[in-house]
């Protein structure tokens, strides 16, 4: 059986996805909008009998796909999710799903009462790093968490502006949220300080905050905190430290070193948690499976209400309790 796909937004992540894609078996890449259609055009040209269309519904509505991959900036989040669930069709969308809390809460209820295949693109999930610590986190008992996103601020237009990104613990730490979430448990409490130090003098129409530190409790009872900048003219490093009653668990990128009293180990991670990802949200098309898909929307707003805590607290001092602003029934 042939899957057939189609693409809402044709930038960098999609094209990440697509290269992904290119090495299976049995898909059919068929279908690209974008909002420049040049460059829905241009990737049209790379597959084989696949269109560019002028508009999403006139996409979905012809070529008739079996899943749509959204990948969109933050701020586009919206029509294009509810388009795709008016007529039913599995979708996997890039993090962060949008920029506030209605939108996706909204998408999210929808998505719960259809049953409908999703996927959300926090690759993380998908390292052998990341189930190696998972593995090693059911013997132990977790104390806090130390989460890091230090570098350089991607110089896209609308990643420099709070109404485009919604800022770099929205767009970037998301993932580090993620993984807390995701080894550690369930938010309950935020508290965040963020402030501007060197990039909105140093790029014209930047309103992000270039450095900022936010504080969570977590509902068994664990602590964490985790901090951006991206005000550095180098990058520095990204991930996540465990600390727990029988070690230190270091995930990275590239691996997880594990600090216990009889020494150090370095696990490198060989895996491609792209390919999982996309191989993930394929089988479930194919077969009905979810089992394999480790975010999919319901879960993702979950972490997505983590961050836009943080932005709310930030901008009003005060500890912001999750849930209490905006509940998915």
């Amino acid at each position: 059986m042939t899957i057939r796909l189609a693409f809402i937004g044709a930038g960098g992540i999609a094209h990440h996805h697509l290269n992904t894609l290119s090495r299976m078996e049995g898909i059919a890449v068929t279908a690209f909008y974008d909002l420049d259609a040049a460059r829905a055009e241009q990737a049209a040209l790379n597959w084989s009998h696949a269109s560019a269309y002028s508009t999403i519904e006139e996409m979905l509505d012809t070529a008739k796909p079996d899943g749509v991959y959204i990948c969109v900036p933050p701020m586009a989040h919206g029509s294009a999710e509810e388009l795709v669930m008016e007529r039913g069709i599995p979708f996997m969308v890039e993090k962060p799903i949008g920029i506030g809390l209605d939108t996706p809460a909204s998408i999210a209820a929808a998505v719960k009462k259809q049953g409908l295949i999703t996927s959300v693109g926090y690759h993380w999930r998908y390292m052998d790093a990341v189930e190696q610590a998972k593995a090693r986190l059911a013997s132990s008992k977790l104390g806090m968490a130390m989460g890091y996103w230090m570098g350089g601020m991607p110089m896209v237009p609308w990643w420099r502006k709070m109404h485009g990104s919604g800022g770099q613990f929205v767009e970037q730490t998301t993932h580090i949220v993620d993984l807390v979430r995701y080894l550690c448990g369930e938010v309950t409490e935020v508290y965040a300080a963020y402030a501007e130090r060197v990039k909105r003098d140093q790029v014209e129409g930047c309103d992000v905050p270039d450095v900022g530190t936010v504080t969570l409790k977590l509902e068994n009872g664990a602590v964490a905190n985790i901090s951006n900048t991206c005000m550095l003219p180098v990058s520095h490093h990204v991930g996540l430290d465990l600390y727990t009653d029988q070690g230190v668990l270091e995930i990275r990128g590239h691996g997880l070193k594990v600090i216990h009293p009889s020494g150090v180990s370095e696990l490198k991670d060989g895996s491609d948690p792209t390919y999982q990802e996309d191989e993930a949200f394929i089988h479930a098309i194919r077969t009905g499976d979810t089992s394999r898909i480790r975010s999919d929307y319901i879960d993702a707003w979950k972490t997505h209400e983590v961050t836009i805590a943080a932005n709310e607290s930030a901008q009003t001092g005060k500890v912001v309790r999750i849930g209490e602003t905006c509940q998915v029934e």
